[in-house]
């Protein structure tokens, strides 16, 4: 699944070459109707056509495409989707959903193997994305903050860190991948962990978060950034997908387990409860 970093990398990407331009014509397909959450399909198309785009912002892992009637289209890649800017005549991809055609004879491609994107056009972004808590990138999200959640949880810590109430744009790669930066066992419980820890893991959070928009995202599989390239941050990770290898940092061997549902990895060695 898209996560924060692939996300803001398409916001990036998007932003010089769709903000002031005008959606002259958006086509769901057959097929994709379930995209379209807040109208009807037709209905949705027709709402958006002749609506100028005025910024692109994103929460978490969503992006919120403002438009200059003061509405805004909130979009969500879920798993397996991705926004590809291209020219009028490009082919469609395989499992392309969507098409979003501009004035300026460019389009937007909204592409999707397992079809659980999401389009909603609201008044406020917070009727589309209701659970979401502060940005993992923004100020709202402090050390302090995330000490707070933790303590109030008797969960693994990583199933915190999921939780897109404490630290939105936050999924299962960069999780993994903060607990192991910070040398902390994924299924200690939340409640365990101190003012040092948890100090500890968010300055890990932000740092993976922000290696990862350095290398524009891990495409572990569908993600492909707005310009339909893929990430590389794949081939850099500590832990995540890294089951059977040896730890950089001690030398162990990378196991996997599950925590909160979710394919968890880990070093024995140096991440300790």
């Amino acid at each position: 699944m898209p996560e924060l970093p692939e996300v803001e990398t398409i916001r990036r990407d998007l932003t010089p070459l769709i903000v002031g331009r005008t959606v002259t014509r958006v086509r769901i397909h057959p097929g994709a109707e379930r995209l379209a959450v807040t109208d009807a399909p037709r209905d949705l198309e027709r709402a958006l056509k002749g609506r100028r785009v005025e910024a692109v912002g994103r929460q978490g892992k969503y992006l919120l495409l403002r438009l200059d009637d003061g509405r805004t289209w909130v979009m969500h890649l879920r798993m397996t989707g991705s926004l590809v800017h291209a020219p009028a005549d490009a082919p469609a991809h395989r499992f392309e959903r969507a098409r979003i055609d501009l004035d300026d004879g460019t389009t937007v491609r909204f592409n999707d193997l397992r079809k659980f994107g999401t389009w909603h056009l609201v008044e406020d972004p917070l009727e589309a994305m209701p659970n979401s808590g502060p940005d993992a990138l923004s100020e709202e999200f402090t050390p302090v903050w995330l000490l707070a959640c933790l303590k109030r949880r008797s969960v693994a810590v990583k199933a915190v860190l999921l939780d897109q109430a404490v630290a939105a744009g936050v999924g299962n790669i960069y999780a993994d991948e903060a607990c192991w930066i910070a040398a902390i066992d994924p299924r200690t419980p939340a409640s365990r962990i101190g003012p040092t820890r948890a100090k500890r893991l968010h300055a890990a959070v932000l740092q993976t978060l922000h290696d990862s928009l350095d290398d524009r995202g891990s495409s572990f599989s569908d993600y492909r950034d707005g310009l339909g390239g893929e990430g590389l941050h794949h081939v850099r990770v500590h832990v995540f997908r890294r089951e059977g290898q040896t730890c950089e940092r001690c030398g162990s061997v990378i196991e996997k387990t599950r925590v909160a549902g979710r394919g968890t990895h880990f070093c024995p060695g140096c991440q300790r409860r």
